[in-house]
């Protein structure tokens, strides 16, 4: 069974509901949601939540809502990968063995249902225990910078200050949408950050982490701009 699990606690900090706050017309959980359906890929798509009214609005646009979370898996420390285990080890308690299980961030409405399609095929030809989304820094991280103590500013890598930008090696870093993974990888919690995955590229336009307002508006924007190209979903 391939099972998709989006994670979805009630207690966001820095943008209060943010798991449901209006994105582009309808809760944000929606567009991840509906990602998951136009995919085609599951038998299951499972919103993991402690809180009812998150339960309620997830279920109107067709998860499912098996279990609450338990409390001890729904504060400010839980890990990702103990909220997956949690629900496929819940599945597997009432009779449904997992075989592929994949994580979606209720905050992704940039997420494509091709992109998760790609990432399952990943899985399957590279053999691996993951394949993650990724997307490439805009700007060479060999030549950043930091503020040193006294107001100034520094090189981090000083030795690649003067390289010419295409001569460094490029860099990517966790684009925050999806990660499928073999259950078995959720289940003995092998490391995501390994080679024991394989990436799923996207392009740095469809990805926009959401931990601040700011965040906020320049996911927003990007949907904007998305839509207006002609972006209507896969």
């Amino acid at each position: 069974m391939k099972v998709a699990i989006i994670p979805a606690r009630g207690g966001s900090k820095r943008i209060p509901r943010k798991n449901i706050k209006p994105f582009a017309g309808k809760p944000i959980i929606a567009h991840s949601i509906d990602a998951a359906l136009r995919s085609a890929l599951f038998d299951r798509i499972i919103v993991s939540t402690d809180d009812q009214e998150i339960a309620q609005v997830a279920q109107a646009f067709g998860a499912e809502i098996p279990f609450l979370r338990p409390p001890a898996l729904a504060d400010d420390f839980t890990g990702t990968n103990a909220v997956v285990k949690h629900a496929i080890q819940w599945l597997a308690q009432h009779g449904q063995a997992v075989n592929y299980a994949c994580c979606i961030y209720a905050t992704a409405p940039l997420l494509q249902a091709e992109h998760l399609r790609e990432g399952y095929d990943k899985l399957l030809s590279s053999g691996r225990s993951f394949a993650f989304s990724v997307t490439s820094f805009s700007f060479p991280i060999q030549r950043a910078l930091r503020v040193t103590p006294d107001g100034g500013v520094g090189a981090i890598f000083p030795e690649h200050i003067f390289t010419r930008s295409q001569d460094l090696e490029e860099t990517y870093h966790d684009a925050g949408q999806f990660y499928w993974g073999r259950a078995a990888a959720f289940l003995n919690d092998e490391l995501t950050f390994s080679p024991a995955s394989v990436p799923v590229i996207l392009p740095r336009h469809l990805v926009q982490d959401i931990d601040t307002p700011e965040d906020w508006r320049r996911a927003e924007l990007l949907f904007q701009a998305w839509q207006m190209s002609g972006g209507a979903g896969a």
